[in-house]
């Protein structure tokens, strides 16, 4: 049932698990893996003076407000739009790295849904660049911004230097699609700072973070450390499989926090904790949705 999900430890049921799957893969894409995807499935919004001037949440680099789309699908529904707090950005392409790392979200997350590890379903907000109309006395007239369905029943299940929240199943999951993200990648990519709203029937995510081998995604992509970090914090669960892989290096190279960290003074390179510095995001938020992600 859908109240199986906020039940304690040992009433939820892992789908793989009655099915005989064992957590090990096969199965392929089905219609829970083409549902993985949340889009905006609208084409206009409104925002008030007072959102816009009064952001709900916030992250290293934007601002968030709340308002309602107005034409579309979802008209009527909420929504929120992230934009840079300074400077006048005209292109989309200075949110190239957030689309990236959101389809490499999906990616994996649908790959995860195609196994069907569960009976329920985990989603991704895509975020898609607009512009604010050039109506008199807007602070977004004419700039670009991302924007996506809000969510409501926000938690925080894990972050980019190896926190995790282990408590209920929903956060065990998580930790599960983490790990299962770097086995299927082939070593290669963890998706984490998993965050997003808890529904009857599934989780949808928003602004993860994707920790590379090459460190190509940004600056919370903390690379082979953010990695090894990682795994240094997990302990496989109910939810995860004893086949899947683990990196040779388990070390800890950052101190596993909950809030957002990223990589002072570029994105590229290798090295350890002593070679580059790391800072927390702070947290912002009301209403049912609050960000931890720096790159907002």
């Amino acid at each position: 049932s859908n109240n199986q999900w906020r039940k304690p430890v040992g009433v939820s049921r892992c789908y793989a698990c009655v099915e005989n799957g064992g957590g090990g893969g096969g199965g392929g894409h089905n219609n829970l893996a083409d549902q993985t995807a949340r889009r905006n499935d609208a084409t206009r919004a409104t925002f008030t003076h007072h959102a816009l001037a009064h952001p709900f949440a916030q992250g290293g680099f934007r601002w968030v407000a709340k308002g309602v789309y107005t034409e579309g699908h979802r008209a009527g529904e909420a929504c929120v739009c992230k934009w840079f707090k300074t400077g006048h950005v005209v292109e989309a392409s200075f949110f190239d790295l957030d689309i990236r790392a959101m389809n490499k979200a999906h990616d994996l997350v649908r790959e995860w849904n195609g196994r069907r590890f569960l009976d329920k379903i985990i989603k991704v907000n895509i975020p898609e660049v607009w512009t604010g109309c050039n109506v008199f006395g807007s602070i977004i007239a004419g700039k670009k911004l991302l924007q996506e369905p809000f969510i409501e029943n926000y938690k925080k299940f894990n972050s980019n230097t190896g926190w995790a929240d282990n408590t209920t199943p929903w956060p065990r999951v998580m930790q599960a699609l983490s790990h299962f993200s770097y086995h299927v990648s082939g070593g290669q990519y963890v998706l984490c700072d998993l965050q997003g709203g808890v529904y009857s029937d599934c989780v949808v995510l928003t602004d993860p973070v994707i920790l590379s081998r090459d460190r190509c995604y940004g600056v919370t992509d903390l690379g082979p450390e953010g990695i090894s970090s990682f795994f240094s914090n997990h302990r496989c669960n109910e939810f995860c499989n004893s086949s899947w892989r683990r990196p040779a290096d388990q070390r800890r190279y950052f101190n596993p926090q909950a809030g957002t960290s990223m990589i002072r003074g570029g994105t590229g390179g290798g090295g350890r904790t002593n070679q580059h510095q790391y800072v927390p995001t702070l947290h912002g938020g009301g209403g049912g949705y609050s960000s931890s992600d720096d790159s907002w």
